[in-house]
């Protein structure tokens, strides 16, 4: 019960917030969600020699980001909203201060394995496989898997075209991290990308998974429909659906 109003309190709060924005009613949005900075930053601090209090204070912008960002009348969840800015601005942070990153042991030899899994899956689907099928095979969670990956890639950065930041929807490569002219577009197209991701989050699963099978994976529409289980034909109206959706979702956030 406790939980329930809280989560009414705060969808109250941000209401308010996207009509009549203050700097008091936003301090009072980030008390209520402080909890959401502190489980990102103690996760990510297990990786990095950053003191935990900092990589806390860095959160907090994302999550003033969030707020700022989000819109309640599109029913998703704030949680689900706020928590990849967090994340971003705490990883962006790190990617500018070059941390080195403390590797667990078993992260390292994991992250061996999966590489050389990757090689073995290439030649027998033919294809690069995806994170979802090496984590499936490597036996761990794909959140795992993506943290290992982070963990590791960003230790053993040798390139410009070096991954610095792999999640399940972008990957950053060392060079689009350096001070650059063009570092605001950059930025944007972050931000694209986390909008993005946040009206996919409201699509139905089998118009999502659509979308990312055929738009973002680059499947054909017949190996899309086995993934998904339905016919061609039902992923292309998925497709249609999806498209019209995420066009209204993003509207206002690009006015």
């Amino acid at each position: 019960m406790n939980t329930q109003r809280l989560s009414y309190q705060g969808l109250e709060m941000l209401l308010e917030y996207d009509r009549q924005p203050s700097l008091e009613l936003r301090n009072r949005i980030v008390e209520l969600n402080a909890g959401l900075v502190r489980k990102v930053a103690h996760c990510l601090s297990q990786q990095c020699a950053e003191p935990y209090d900092d990589l806390e204070q860095i959160g907090y912008l994302g999550l003033i980001r969030a707020i700022e960002r989000y819109n309640p009348r599109q029913g998703a969840a704030f949680s689900s909203f706020a928590i990849p800015y967090i994340r971003g601005e705490i990883l962006h942070y790190l990617r500018d201060k070059s941390s080195t990153m403390r590797i667990p042991r078993r992260w390292q030899d994991l992250y061996a394995k999966g590489k050389k899994l990757r090689k073995e899956l290439s030649a027998s689907l033919g294809r690069s496989p995806r994170d979802g099928e090496l984590a499936k095979a490597l036996n761990v969670s794909p959140q795992e898997w993506s943290e290992c990956q982070l963990a590791c890639q960003n230790r053993m950065l040798v390139s410009l075209d070096a991954i610095a930041m792999q999640t399940p929807d972008c990957a950053i490569a060392l060079g689009d991290t350096l001070a650059d002219p063009r570092c605001q577009l950059q930025r944007k197209w972050e931000d694209e990308r986390l909008q993005l991701q946040g009206a996919m989050n409201q699509l139905d699963e089998k118009t999502k998974a659509a979308i990312e099978y055929v738009y973002l994976r680059d499947l054909p529409r017949r190996e899309a429909a086995k993934q998904i289980g339905v016919s061609p034909m039902t992923v292309t109206r998925h497709l249609h659906k999806g498209i019209k959706q995420l066009g209204i979702l993003l509207q206002p956030q690009v006015a």
